[in-house]
């Protein structure tokens, strides 16, 4: 298949390419997508979008077969000095994703390092994993982030990991850690 690649604040991101009917025939888009609509990119979802070369975020097209057009770390930034949300592993790596996108982060990582787990984000918990969530409850005149242990635990590389990103002095991350300095 063909993918245009984009550039999002938290990872590249991949949309079929689509330019001739061939590829719309026997889909759910026939009958929607029309010759006059080419090209299209296919969102994943069910949608379709009409392409520009002139968008700004466009990068490039690339072929691929595989489930994931691009490596994780490029998808989901792996250690991205601007991390904010995302997931840690236990080693301190972070992956960024925005607000929304924890769940597909975590598919393509459980894909990558738990190709047997059923439910992604539980494999990532149970293994160490934290999760970066904006706790934002709707009242709150600002956003902040929350980390979320399924475990209760904490590595010595992650806590490392929390003082670099300035979320150390975190309720929880405080709580974690005190749980969890006896074990480092």
């Amino acid at each position: 298949m063909r993918y245009a690649v984009y550039k999002g604040k938290t990872g590249y991101y991949c949309y079929e390419f689509v330019e001739d009917m061939s590829r719309i025939n026997g889909t759910d888009y026939e009958g929607t997508v029309t010759e006059d609509k080419l090209p299209v990119i296919l969102d994943g979802n069910g949608g379709f979008y009409k392409f520009s070369i002139d968008d700004p975020d466009f990068v490039k097209f690339i072929e691929s077969d595989k489930k994931y057009p691009l490596p994780v770390e490029l998808m989901y930034f792996k250690n991205d000095k601007d991390f904010k949300l995302g997931w840690i592993s236990p080693d301190g790596d972070t992956y960024s994703c925005d607000y929304t996108n924890h769940t597909k982060c975590a598919q393509a990582l459980a894909d990558k390092f738990f190709p047997d787990a059923k439910l992604p984000e539980v494999a990532l918990g149970r293994a160490g994993w934290l999760k970066i969530i904006d706790s934002w409850d709707g009242i709150q005149r600002t956003h902040s982030q929350f980390v979320y242990s399924l475990s209760g635990k904490i590595t010595k590389r992650q806590a490392d990991k929390l003082f670099d990103l300035g979320l150390y002095k975190n309720e929880q991350v405080q709580r974690l850690i005190k749980e969890c300095e006896d074990y480092w």
